[in-house]
């Protein structure tokens, strides 16, 4: 039974690799928003934190705040690693989170960049390791968390 298009051969792939990624993830989580915050400089004003804005990256970055958003970011990733097989179980999860996002102004199109950046991270850490089929089978994982996550948003549908 294969979970929402992730093969067996796909499941190993991500779980193998994120063991690495998992055995220090404040450090990798640094190395994705990094990034994040190179490709689209626009959502560092989303981070406030007590009515205090960050002039830069870095300042947010180093913030203990933020390390704990970081934290919490690679704990639903871990999440999502540990139920490989039944991924609709955080269905519910990630549409609340989802929700979270909206209301601070994070908008659908942002996962684009999160996305690149998860996979930028993976490859830091990885290397030549980090091959084509275990980039694949992130990518998948990662949309089916982002279409879940989706759900949490409150956007006017068009009707077909």
């Amino acid at each position: 039974m294969e979970s929402d298009g992730l093969s067996s051969a796909d499941q190993k792939l991500i779980r193998e690799s994120w063991e690495k990624v998992n055995s220090s993830p404040i450090e990798h989580g640094l190395v994705l928003f990094t990034r994040l915050f190179d490709l689209d400089p626009d959502l560092l004003p989303l981070f406030q934190y007590n009515c205090r804005k960050f002039s830069t990256p870095q300042e947010c970055l180093s913030s203990p705040e933020f390390l704990e958003h970081i934290r919490k970011v690679m704990l639903v990733i871990d999440a999502a690693v540990t139920h490989l097989e039944n991924l609709q179980c955080l269905e519910e999860y990630l549409a609340n989170l989802g929700k979270k996002h909206q209301a601070v102004g994070v908008k659908v199109e942002s996962f684009s960049a999160v996305g690149e950046s998860l996979l930028y991270m993976l490859e830091k850490c990885h290397g030549p390791a980090f091959n084509v089929n275990v980039r694949e089978a992130w990518t998948k994982l990662y949309s089916i968390v982002v279409k879940a996550m989706s759900c949490g948003w409150d956007v006017p549908r068009k009707v077909e």
